[in-house]
């Protein structure tokens, strides 16, 4: 490490704690970042990556001199421009937050109030600092959106946050941090919830504006090709403690620890697609889906899934996948077509479907946070439909949920468990076996492994995979990455804007020619290499510059 006195940041021998509370056992205290050490300097960013509890977004807030949900800062210094933070008390931090150290949250749906206009909402924390005047930080908001490629920056503070897309909010997000020209942002995995072709924009913003105003950055997140073309530095977390630290070069092209490796290296293997032999499970037929407010939001879309295949359906925010699947689920019905499953036609709404077929189609989350009870126990989370579908009790249902924790390969002494007690690829572990709990013939997967690591995620598709060759179970998996739909996948479904643009077996799928949508997805999916963003960027400008 170089000289502290020539970094903004300093973070020495960081020791973080939290309390845990097993069930029917004593409170325990628990380590949660252990003795974690690094410097960063104006105008550099460092990336921090590790599996899902690794430490990453607990070190990053403590950065601004925060613990949460319930963890304690408990050892160390957090040294900004030479002075302990931690060391401030509730007032002199307070006066930090906002001013000179800024946060960027991986929704910015959650971060934005839907009931102000954007603009504001960017500048009230500056003005609140007094660090401008309302007039200064509309300038300096001005400025950024512009720095941030955002669409009409003369007007697009007069803007609500559900008038734009979920690139240009992460944007916003992004000027309403480096509006007051903090020192120090933390970056809390700002694209994790974005398709590939967003994900991009998004990048080139963040790392043009950091550049522009010189500011310092953390940058969260389990992607590592992201970081790469980011980042100056990169830290390898796991389990709390530092894996290993250094240049992005360093860490990208000679790791030095196992860990590391496995990141780098980890790439699903491409799966050899089935033949369309079956009768097709699920059909889609020229079907149309429109929201109350009369707003279209599928476009004639006909497509086919056979038993015991995956479908992998791609396409940016705003293509229609979800929409798709909500329609297949019954939870919003279609304005025209039909849906046939196993030959006959499904009723268009959920409630109005006979049990049987509620049982025979079930649904994977994206975010098994969010799908969860947090007060119920792995035991009610998965014995509910049990007992809804089958009507199992007592002593069957729980030997039935145990068999259910071995095939997902957890075991049962995380029967008696709460989703907070599990990590993130656990608790989709368990929103799996509640799907299978149901004896279902067709799931559909809303990007079930985005908000995961890779090296978790690859554990997750295995599963899926293992699953699918032993019950013979169908998948219709929304996904935005490429490398997945290579991995799994027998056939694939391109949207864009509503309308299906390219459909058929993988290997005719992925192969060109393409049309100019699907070329543009293909080319926007993040690789390993140093300059690639750079690269792509640079050839879009050629292209655009050639029409």
């Amino acid at each position: 490490m170089h000289e502290a006195s020539s970094h903004l940041l300093s973070v020495r021998n960081l020791k973080i704690e939290a309390t845990s509370y097993p069930p029917g056992e004593p409170a325990k205290r628990i380590t949660i970042v252990d003795d974690v050490s690094f410097d960063l300097a104006k105008g550099k960013v460092l990336g921090l990556i590790g599996e899902s509890g690794a430490g990453k977004s607990t070190i990053g807030l403590a950065a601004l001199g925060y613990g949460r949900g319930g963890a304690e800062i408990t050892g160390g210094e957090v040294k900004l421009d030479g002075t302990d933070i931690l060391q401030l008390g509730k007032g002199g931090i307070r006066k930090l937050r906002g001013a000179r150290v800024c946060y960027v949250a991986q929704s910015a749906a959650a971060a934005f109030n839907p009931a102000h206009k954007l603009g504001d909402q960017v500048i009230e924390a500056t003005v609140k600092h007094r660090l401008m005047s309302k007039e200064e930080a509309r300038s300096r908001a001005l400025y950024l959106f512009q720095v941030l490629g955002l669409p009409n920056p003369e007007t697009f503070g007069d803007r609500f946050p559900h008038q734009v897309s979920g690139g240009q909010l992460q944007r916003a997000m992004t000027a309403m941090a480096l509006c007051s020209k903090p020192d120090l942002i933390v970056f809390d995995e700002p694209t994790t919830a974005l398709d590939v072709t967003t994900q991009i924009d998004v990048l080139a913003a963040i790392k043009h504006a950091i550049e522009e105003t010189d500011t310092a950055a953390l940058y969260i997140t389990h992607d590592l090709a992201v970081v790469a073309q980011i980042s100056d530095d990169i830290m390898v977390l796991r389990h709390g403690k530092m894996v290993e630290y250094g240049p992005v070069q360093e860490i990208i092209e000679a790791p030095r620890q196992d860990y590391t490796r496995a990141l780098v290296n980890v790439r699903q293997a491409a799966r050899e697609e089935a033949v369309d032999q079956t009768e097709a499970v699920l059909r889609v037929d020229h079907v149309s889906a429109q929201y109350s407010n009369g707003f279209k939001v599928l476009h004639d879309v006909s497509l086919h899934l056979c038993k015991g295949q995956t479908l992998a359906v791609v396409g940016e925010s705003g293509s229609g996948k979800s929409t798709l699947a909500r329609v297949i689920t019954g939870l919003l019905a279609p304005s025209s077509g039909a849906i046939t499953f196993e030959g006959r036609p499904l009723t268009p709404l959920l409630k109005s479907r006979p049990r049987d077929d509620l049982r025979r189609i079930q649904l994977i989350y994206q975010m098994a946070d969010t799908a969860m009870n947090p007060r119920q126990t792995v035991r009610d989370i998965i014995g509910r439909p049990l007992t809804f579908y089958d009507g199992l009790r007592g002593s069957a249902k729980t030997a039935r949920v145990k068999e259910l924790l071995d095939q997902i390969e957890m075991g049962t002494g995380f029967i008696d468990r709460y989703p907070a007690e599990l990590s993130g690829g656990q608790k989709q572990r368990v929103a799996i076996a509640r799907a299978l709990a149901a004896r279902p013939e067709l799931i559909l997967c809303d990007e079930p492994t985005s908000a995961l690591d890779p090296l978790v995620a690859e554990g997750i598709l295995k599963l899926l995979m293992k699953l699918q060759e032993e019950q013979q179970l169908s998948y219709l998996f929304i996904t935005h990455d490429i490398a997945i739909v290579k991995a799994i996948a027998d056939s694939v479904a391109v949207m864009h804007r509503g309308k299906l643009v390219r459909f058929g077996p993988k290997s005719q799928a992925l192969s060109p020619p393409f049309d100019d949508y699907t070329d543009l997805l293909l080319k926007s999916v993040p690789e390993m290499q140093l300059g690639w963003l750079e690269k792509v960027l640079a050839t879009r400008r050629m292209e655009s510059a050639g029409n």
